[in-house]
């Protein structure tokens, strides 16, 4: 019985200690080696989406893809069209097209799946004759959701290809 006691107090002991103690990077105040600040904020990625074709800029519009594709629907393929005839009668204006994706998968694979969708998306409009020098692509994958709920209609308004005037 005295043994047992003494080892319950051993573990509170070892428990109330190891709960002080601070790791090196809380005494320095979370500040690197070079005296950066390393603290990593915890909020939302999110983005403004001023700018870009989400409703702000009349006569460009958002290219919507079907779950885990890359080719453009027809209603994609109308869009793309509009934003071609739009990019066409704005001359000097550049355009970056971002692709993006639902909440499914891995980080790596949706970036590479953004990077499919733009990718489509420039190739078609270069092929309706727009000078693919006035087009720059970029992924976002899954990192900048329009919609962050968990639904399908979400994920559906997530897969996208988005229009940012450059200049």
């Amino acid at each position: 019985m005295t043994s047992k006691i003494l080892v319950m107090c051993f573990a509170i002991i070892m428990a109330v200690g190891c709960a002080k103690k601070k790791t090196a990077l809380e005494e320095q105040g979370a500040e690197g080696a070079n005296g950066q600040d390393t603290t990593i904020q915890s909020k939302d990625l999110g983005f403004d989406v001023q700018g870009s074709d989400s409703g702000n800029i009349q006569g460009l519009y958002t290219i919507n893809f079907d779950f885990d594709k890359a080719t453009l629907t027809a209603e994609g393929k109308a869009n793309a069209q509009k934003n071609a005839d739009w990019l066409k009668t704005n001359d000097g204006v550049m355009l970056q097209i971002e692709g993006h994706c639902d909440r499914h998968g891995s980080i790596e694979y949706n970036l590479a799946l953004g990077e499919r969708r733009a990718n489509t998306v420039k190739n078609y409009m270069v092929n309706l004759g727009v000078d693919g020098n006035r087009l720059t692509t970029i992924s976002y994958g899954k990192e900048k959701p329009l919609d962050t709920a968990e639904s399908e209609a979400a994920d559906a308004r997530n897969r996208r290809a988005n229009f940012i005037v450059q200049k």
